[in-house]
């Protein structure tokens, strides 16, 4: 078995004055998971930066464009039986301004701000929800002591 990384994940964020709403994305009927609420996601082209893969993947399934862009200092894995391969995902933070408009891709169906603890409920995979936890931490708490590495625009 292979350990690889050819996909990445990347959460989009706002921020107002109550707080930090994530962006959830619906995976449509059509597409691998249908319905299930996700942020974005996709694979690396060959060569291509995982950081760059997630500022396109943001472009073409929200047509959003980042104010700010950042590497967790998270990794997310699991299994994937297809390819019989444990793939780790790179996880990238971005904040978009508050009145950014949503162009959805036909990959997804639907989408919503929410709260951190409603991102939470949503999103199915634990490595996701833990991602909600530190992006959360970091960007809410003034004294965390994470370090967020932030990817010049």
């Amino acid at each position: 078995m292979q350990i690889v990384s050819d996909l990445i994940e990347a959460h989009i964020f706002r921020k107002s004055v109550d707080g930090i709403e994530f962006l959830l994305l619906k995976r449509a009927e059509s597409s691998i998971y249908p319905g299930l609420w996700q942020m974005v996601t996709g694979k690396m082209k060959k060569n291509e930066p995982a950081y760059k893969a997630a500022l396109r993947e943001i472009k073409e399934e929200t047509g959003m464009v980042p104010v700010k862009f950042w590497v967790a200092p998270n990794i997310n894995s699991f299994y994937d039986q297809s390819r019989d391969v444990i793939s780790n995902l790179p996880v990238f933070v971005c904040r978009v301004a508050e009145d950014s408009d949503v162009l959805l891709s036909e990959e997804h169906c639907k989408f919503q701000w929410a709260k951190p603890e409603i991102a939470k409920h949503l999103l199915a995979w634990p490595g996701q929800k833990k991602s909600v936890d530190i992006i959360t931490e970091y960007f809410s708490d003034e004294k965390s002591l994470l370090k967020f590495i932030e990817i010049m625009l």
